[in-house]
């Protein structure tokens, strides 16, 4: 059976950003030497909506190659790194949804004694970045999982200043993604492969 941590990256995301940090984080993840999946939940919104909207209609073609996430992901996985820009201070209906799939695993216990960590965007600072990542870890206190959130246990975390995940501002989509956030997201996914290896290697003993 392969040591390897098996990493999930899960994100919705509408117009890019979120799946940029996804992409970083699934990149460092396998850096980490963990064999990952990068997935993005399905979409909710009508194609009306998504076609008004020249970003998220740009974002959606260029995305339509990354696989929709299903419940196996998350039963195959160690370790799953969730991604969502915030709605009004709490997760996106997309990614709640797919939480909301998920309750076959929780009853037959299958989703306990994994890690889970996330990772937010908003449009705004103080945009509901801090209540979106806290919103998210009370379903995985629900699931028995492990929150592993990065802290301040490295120096780059004292930039970007947020102990609960990585996170970014976009500024209503003027501000790319940029060192600071990608700095943050390679020792999320790092920190996240190191606790999962050591909890794969002390249940494997």
């Amino acid at each position: 059976m392969s040591t390897a941590v098996k990493l999930a990256v899960i994100y919705y995301s509408s117009t890019g950003f979120s799946a940029e940090i996804a992409k970083e984080i699934a990149e460092a993840g396998t850096k980490a030497g963990a064999e990952v999946r990068l997935l993005k939940t399905a979409e909710l919104a009508p194609e009306a909506a998504i076609a008004s909207n020249e970003a998220w209609a740009a974002h959606a073609a260029a995305s339509a190659g990354i696989p929709v996430a299903t419940p196996d992901d998350v039963e195959w996985a160690d370790a799953v790194i969730f991604g969502t820009p915030t709605r009004f201070g709490n997760v996106s209906s997309q990614l709640k949804q797919f939480l909301d799939t998920l309750g076959g695993l929780w009853a037959r216990g299958a989703l306990a004694d994994k890690v889970y960590s996330g990772f937010v965007t908003t449009a705004t600072t103080h945009g509901g970045q801090e209540s979106t990542l806290l919103a998210l870890y009370n379903s995985i206190h629900h699931f028995g999982g492990l929150v592993v959130a990065p802290g301040y246990t490295d120096a780059v975390k004292f930039v970007d200043g947020n102990p609960y995940g990585t996170s970014h501002v976009d500024a209503q989509g003027n501000n790319p993604i940029g060192d600071q956030t990608r700095d943050a997201a390679r020792h999320q996914a790092e920190r996240v492969v190191k606790i999962a290896s050591a909890l794969k290697a002390g249940l494997g003993a």
